[in-house]
């Protein structure tokens, strides 16, 4: 399992996959707008997302767990 965690502090605007979901590495798994800007999270290899672990609106902080990777 891999968790991917937040680079930045923000807020979740939405989320761009499902669990049970499969992605590619690269592929977009949710965006969060920190500062009026849009940073996208990206899977960092391919896998399957096993846990989301933020809601859209939910505030984030560096280092926070948003997903697992199986």
């Amino acid at each position: 399992m891999t968790k991917v965690v937040s680079e930045v502090a923000g807020t979740v605007w939405k989320l761009e996959t499902q669990v049970g979901d499969a992605v590619a590495e690269g592929q977009q798994l949710l965006i969060i707008e920190s500062m009026k800007m849009e940073i996208p999270v990206e899977a960092p290899h391919a896998g399957t997302v096993a846990e989301i672990r933020v809601n859209e609106g939910d505030p984030v902080e560096e280092e926070m767990v948003l997903v697992v990777l199986d």
